[in-house]
Order: structure tokens, then C-alpha cells, then sequence
């Protein structure tokens, strides 16, 4: 006889074991069989045959779907009797903090509304497209590989999470993927072209094993709330034949793309030594359709870090030789206990009272091998000891080495602490008028070293100061005027450095930095309206150079009107910002909100400020600065195409960048930290 045509039978009472979910309990003449509702096996269903053969039969069940009877006993022990409370919840909202999510409320669970271990949520639906959505986004955001929705590991635990879920390919994923970019960045291209200020790009190049070079194009800007915001633009793959110009024309069409030709106030360049004839293309080709501030000077910026990292580079190369042997010192050192404690010894007799502990260094990372040099500097008279006492010990440094490593390990600890300033500021990402005094203290450092009486610093010191010059001829402008607009600097810190590294020359230098400030102020001021009142009762919207004043015959009468309405006023913006005392240091200062509160005060000179500050004077990141090489693409983004690339990258910078806010899934997005360079 068919299992299907027997009587189910009548439950003189409720089954209590989590078992029966699994069994259908059946009546054939005056026996009762327990058929397993997987593989249809009947097995005894007596009253007085209990269920442990059935726990076991189910674990030993070919066709029950990946069931672990173990957990589903113990979620039986561990229910309570009160109702149980669940929230729908997206993959974004995991890392929200103090906020109230409405659950779906439900009593417990009834044991005839489960089937095959799965819960009954009555109005709770499962929608498809929402979920497609949901992994597209959850793929972009955390930087995972498209293929994965094909790994099969991805598969079962989706499967046996939500059956109803169909299983995309990658190909589909990545339609996804671009339908959310393409989105995404329609919200960006509005965002940017309703920004009063201007914009700053940073261009950043990357590299690949396979020897493929990348681009990335970052827009940096203060919104209207005073925010420092980043948003990368573009990503994109370059060809190995093209040259500057052809990379030039190629930015040139990402900049008309975004209509940010007209706002764009500065570009900013990783390396300090080369793309010269990049940023001279650009900036021309801007000059066509309207004037470039104060002449173009503070058009091109190259990066801080990097050029710290180059010193740095150097700093080590110098003495590679020396820090191998210092090296080989401290695994001798640490050979054995016996000869640490040894050594240990002669350190006590040298009467050393340091904390510091010997410890090889990351050969990769330069602030680790800073950190072994300068605790080996700490033990010097130690090794001294050990060198007359110890015959095996054979990779001791000479006195002239020692007296190297000390000296070139001072500068090195002085790069280390500006490149820690540039990237533990007290933003994410610091303001321009943070660079100017680090970026002063290398100067002064290099002047004193080349005139070191020893010719291996004094030479290995000139070599570097032609590359700081080069920068400094580029960018010492732009970081003085940032500095100035500092209210707790102003003219004030300008006049203490240059007093140093200038020497008789301070003066004219300070003059010409002076002269600089003054001609970018009448430049706003002429585009902003020419009088205070007017760029007041505008509430200090305008933007400078969206109008064809390259056009304009009458631009010289604007300037001199605007100069002379100022002395009859008796100042301008300026002149009353820099007449004031210094605002007092304190570690809790935000430059941001300090100039949001005087903006009523100074309407021309906020506007201007804005600009100013939201230039990325530094585009690396202390990992990268602290490491020999550059920044290298991930595996997984190196054999996608390059569109999909640019979307996964230009994807992942805006989504975690959305503010709280409603998604196409219905659901709340919380920015995540973290970092693309």
C-alpha cells in the first residue's frame, strides 16, 4: 500500500520535539510509523518508541537540506515563552549605533506553521529585486570580487538562507553594479555642479604587476555647510603608449564630462619631479575660456607626502649598507639568551636606563626601521662593550658609522613626524594650512646639514635640497597663503620662517608672499561684486570665473574700482582680518568652523578661503608614504573590464561617502570608514 493513502493520524496531543518537523507521524492498521518527510523512510512512531532513532535516522539522511539537528535542539532549549521581536535589516545597517529600528513582532513560534525547519513570518515577503540590489551594493561597498556570487560556498549559504533567492552570474552582478554607478554618479555630477565654491583635483596614478598604469581623479572641495569632501570621479586604465599630453587630453575630457572646467582651482599631482607638461596643458587650456587665478601660480600643487617620502628614500638609501650590519647586530644580539643576556649586561655597566627594546624591523615599511635605528642608537655604548668582549661578534659598525647613522637617523625621525602630522591631523583629511610649518622645519633642516662639516651630510643634503627647491618653488606660495589664512598664524608664522630660512633675503620674500595674497583678494573681490555690501547681501554665494570674463575689456576698471572703493572705506576684508590680533592655539581648534562663524565678517575672504583650504596638498596616505612603493590596484579589479572597474572603485568612494539617507532598497545607508587612497 502507497504511504499517500494511509491516515494521518490524530494527535491526541501536541508534538513538543523539534523532531517532528521532519516526520509525518502516519497509522497503518494498529501499528503508528514515523515516514521522514526528506527521503520517505518510515520508522517507528509509537508513543513508546520515543525519538532518539529518529535524531539519529535525520543525521544520517542523504536528502535533508544541510540540517543540523544539533542547533535546532539547542534553539529549542534556549526559547523563552515571552514573544520574540525581529527587524528586517539591510547589510548596511549592521554598523549603525544608537539608533531605533521598529521590529516585526510575532509570539512564538507555533510547531504546526514550520516546514522543513523553515519560520513562517506571514506578511514579511521575500522581494527579489530588492535583494539583487542589496548584494550589488554590499559588493561595491566592502570591495569584494563580483565572481563571487559564483563561488559555491556563496551559493549553499544563500540557498539555505533564502531558497526563494535566484542565484545571479557574475556577468549579471556586474549590470548591477553599473545601474548603481550610473545613479551614483548623477548625484555626484549634481552635487558639484550646484557648488558655489570651486573644486581641487588630485590626480593619482597606479600600478599593477602586469606593468598597467591606472589613473584616478579626485574632486576636493569645501560643501556649504564648511565640510571638507572628496569624492573620486573618475578611475581610468591608461595605455602604455601614451604620453603626457595624451593623459593631459584625457583629464581635459573627464573635466568637460563633469563641467567642472569653470570651478576647477587647482590640480594637485603625486609626484613632485615629474608631469610638468601635464599640469602647463591643462592649466592653458583653462586660460582659453577664462582667467586662471593670480596668474596660474597657485594652479599647480604637488604632493607634500611625496616629497617627504623621496627625502625619506634617500635618507635610508644612504646608509642601506649601515643599517644591514645594524641588522645583523640585532639578530646576534638575540641569537641566543645567553648572549642577550650578555648584552644586557654590558648594557647596565654602560649605565643605559632606556625603555626601548631591540627589535628587527618590516624592511618594507621605512617608520619600522626608523624605530630599530633609533633603539640601536639608545645601546650604542652597549655594543661598543660587546665588540671588545665577544670575538664571534664580526658586524659591528666603526665609529665614522656610527657618527652617520646618528646624524641621517635625526633627519629621518623629522620626516617620520611630518609625515604622522600630515595623516593623524584632526580630520580625516587635514586642510591645506596644516602643511606650511612641517614643510618649513625639513627646509631649515636642510640648510643646516649642508653646511655640516662632515662632506657625506653636507653632499647627501645638497642632493636633497634641488629636490626640495623644486617643490618649493611650485608650491611654497599656495602653503603660505593657507597659512595666513589660519587665524592663529596669519602673516605672523610666514614672518617667523622665512626670518630662518631666508636669512637677509626675509623681506622681499615675505613682500612677494604678501603681494601674492593681496592680488588672489582683488581677484575675488572683482568677481564677487567688487564691494563688501554686495557680496554680503549675496550671502557669499558667487562663484568666481563662471561667467566669459576672459571677454571682458572692462575688467582692469572693475580692479581699480575695487581698489579704490577700498581705501575710501577704510579697508577690505583682508586688511581687517590680518589688522586683528591672533586668534589663540589650543589643540581643539577646527579652522572649518571658525570661518563658518566670521563669514558674515569677511564675505570676499571666506569665499576665497574656502578655495584655499580645500586643496589636497598631500594625496598620500601614511602607509604608502612609509613604503617603497606606490599604490598597486587589487587582484580581483585587475581582470574585470575597465568600465566595470571604474564602477566597483567610483561605486565604493560614494556609497560610503552617502550621507543617511533612503537607497533604492528602501533601506538606510551609514557611511563606513574606509580608506581609498
Amino acid at each position: 500500500m502507497e504511504i499517500q493513502t494511509e491516515t494521518p493520524v490524530k494527535k491526541p496531543k501536541r508534538l513538543t520535539s523539534v523532531v517532528w518537523n521532519h516526520f509525518e507521524r502516519v497509522r497503518k492498521a494498529e501499528a503508528c510509523y514515523a515516514v521522514c518527510v526528506h527521503c520517505q523512510k518510515k520508522l517507528s512512531g509509537s508513543s513508546n518508541s520515543g525519538t532518539t532513532h529518529l535524531r539519529n535516522h535525520l543525521m544520517r539522511c542523504l536528502k535533508r537540506s544541510n540540517f543540523d539537528v544539533s542547533q535546532i535542539l539547542a534553539a529549542k532549549r534556549k526559547r523563552k515563552d515571552e514573544p520574540v521581536t525581529i527587524a528586517t535589516v539591510g547589510y548596511d545597517e549592521v554598523q549603525r549605533k544608537d539608533e531605533n529600528v521598529i521590529p516585526i513582532a510575532y509570539h512564538k513560534f507555533d510547531q504546526e506553521s514550520k516546514v522543513d525547519g523553515t519560520i513562517n513570518l506571514g506578511s514579511v515577503k521575500f522581494d527579489q529585486e530588492r535583494s539583487r540590489v542589496d548584494l550589488a551594493r554590499m559588493i561595491m561597498l566592502h570591495d569584494y570580487p563580483p565572481s563571487m556570487v559564483e563561488h559555491v560556498g556563496f551559493k549553499i549559504f544563500v540557498k539555505n538562507l533564502q531558497p526563494m533567492f535566484e542565484v545571479l552570474t557574475t556577468g549579471a552582478i556586474e549590470s548591477d553594479c553599473l545601474t548603481i554607478y550610473a545613479k551614483e554618479r548623477q548625484k555626484v555630477f549634481d552635487v558639484v555642479r550646484n557648488l558655489h565654491g570651486r573644486i581641487s583635483l588630485a590626480v593619482g596614478f597606479w600600478s599593477s604587476p602586469e606593468n598597467v598604469d591606472y589613473l584616478s581623479l579626485t574632486a576636493n572641495y569645501i560643501d556649504d555647510s564648511w565640510k571638507l569632501q572628496r569624492k573620486i570621479l573618475n578611475f581610468l586604465t591608461l595605455d602604455s603608449s601614451q604620453t603626457e599630453d595624451a593623459i593631459s587630453e584625457l583629464l581635459i575630457k573627464c573635466l568637460m564630462d563633469w563641467d567642472v572646467d569653470q570651478k576647477l582651482f587647482s590640480l594637485t599631482l603625486d609626484d613632485c619631479f615629474r608631469y610638468d607638461n601635464l599640469a602647463y596643458r591643462i592649466k592653458n587650456w583653462l586660460a582659453e575660456n577664462r582667467p586662471v587665478l593670480d596668474h596660474g601660480e597657485l594652479f599647480d600643487i604637488r604632493c607634500a607626502s611625496h616629497l617627504v617620502k623621496s627625502l625619506l628614500e634617500d635618507s635610508m638609501e644612504s646608509i642601506k649598507n649601515v643599517i644591514e650590519k645594524i641588522r645583523e647586530s640585532v639578530r646576534f644580539v638575540k641569537s641566543s639568551l645567553a648572549t642577550h643576556g650578555k648584552f644586557d649586561e654590558f648594557a647596565q655597566q654602560a649605565g643605559i636606563n632606556t625603555e626601548k627594546c631591540l627589535s628587527l624591523d618590516n624592511q618594507m615599511r621605512w617608520n619600522s626601521t626608523y624605530l630599530m635605528l633609533e633603539s640601536v642608537l639608545e645601546y650604542k655604548s652597549a655594543f661598543f662593550l660587546l665588540q671588545e668582549h665577544d670575538a664571534s661578534y664580526t658586524a659591528y659598525l666603526s665609529d665614522e658609522e656610527w657618527q652617520r647613522v646618528g646624524s641621517v637617523t635625526s633627519f629621518i625621525k623629522l620626516l617620520v613626524e611630518v609625515i604622522n602630522v600630515f595623516s593623524h591631523s584632526q580630520s580625516k583629511y587635514p586642510t591645506s594650512n596644516v602643511f606650511f610649518p612641517e614643510i618649513c622645519d625639513v627646509h631649515i633642516q636642510l640648510i643646516d646639514y649642508c653646511k655640516n662639516p662632515d662632506e657625506f651630510i653636507s653632499s647627501l643634503a645638497t642632493d636633497m635640497k634641488i629636490k626640495f627647491d623644486k617643490y618649493w618653488n611650485k608650491s611654497g606660495l599656495g602653503l603660505a597663503i593657507a597659512a595666513i589664512l589660519d587665524p592663529r598664524f596669519k602673516m605672523k608664522l610666514v614672518e617667523y620662517y622665512y626670518k630662518q630660512i631666508y636669512d637677509t633675503e626675509a623681506p622681499e620674500r615675505i613682500r612677494e608672499v604678501s603681494e601674492g595674497i593681496s592680488n588672489l583678494f582683488n581677484e575675488y573681490s572683482v568677481d564677487l561684486g567688487g564691494s563688501v555690501d554686495d557680496v554680503a547681501g549675496k550671502g557669499g554665494s558667487g562663484l568666481i570665473g563662471t561667467s566669459n570674463a576672459a571677454q571682458d575689456r572692462l575688467r582692469g576698471f572693475d580692479k581699480f574700482l575695487n581698489e579704490t572703493s577700498n581705501q575710501q572705506s577704510g579697508g577690505s576684508d583682508l586688511d581687517k582680518y590680518l589688522e586683528e590680533p591672533v586668534f589663540p592655539r589650543n589643540y581643539d581648534f577646527n579652522i572649518l568652523n571658525w570661518w563658518k562663524v566670521h563669514t558674515p565678517r569677511y564675505p570676499i575672504l571666506s569665499t576665497m578661503v574656502r578655495d584655499i583650504l580645500g586643496v589636497p596638498v598631500s594625496t598620500l596616505t601614511a602607509d604608502l608614504a612609509f613604503s617603497p612603493g606606490g599604490r598597486v590596484i587589487d587582484n580581483h579589479l585587475r581582470s574585470v573590464d575597465p568600465d566595470i572597474r571604474q564602477a566597483l572603485i567610483c561605486g565604493q568612494d560614494w556609497l560610503r561617502m552617502e550621507p543617511e539617507d533612503t537607497n533604492a532598497s528602501g533601506l538606510s545607508v551609514v557611511p563606513l570608514a574606509i580608506e581609498l587612497t
